[in-house]
């Protein structure tokens, strides 16, 4: 029984450890496509690893937004050509695995632009719907 109760205990491990390390690659993964959108001036692929939805929760230095379309409509507003865009590069602080469908990321972003450089720090929930990990919830200051 003892050896039955240990297997079932490393399986148990092994299988989180597995699911947190699957997870943390696709979404690190996920979060350089994002990367990657933005330097190359594309808001709209860059919108693409947000949840398509009217859920969405953006948090910034004016309150929440709800929703995809808001999210998307205000980065365009904010960021209106190449030059405000600038260049985006970001510092993951840490990941966590929350469950078996939420994951968080906190991190550090930085815009370097001729229009002056911005910078602040993040926090984004993850959620695995329908196979995919999309940002739920992106708190940035």
């Amino acid at each position: 029984m003892k050896k039955l109760l240990f297997l079932f205990f490393i399986f148990f491990c092994c299988k989180n450890i597995i699911a947190q390390n699957t997870a943390e690659v696709f979404i690190k993964n996920a979060m350089t496509e994002q990367l990657n959108a933005w330097n190359a001036g594309d808001i709209d692929r860059y919108m693409e690893t947000y949840w398509h939805s009217d859920s969405l929760i953006f948090i910034g230095s004016k309150g929440p937004t709800y929703g995809w379309e808001k999210t998307k409509a205000n980065y365009k507003k904010s960021y209106p050509d190449t030059a405000t865009m600038g260049k985006l590069d970001f510092e993951i602080i840490s990941t966590k695995l929350l469950s078996v469908m939420y994951y968080s990321v906190v991190g550090k972003w930085h815009l370097t632009r001729s229009v002056g450089n911005i910078g602040g720090s993040f926090t984004l929930i993850f959620k695995k719907i329908k196979k995919k990990w999309v940002i739920i919830q992106d708190h940035s200051s």
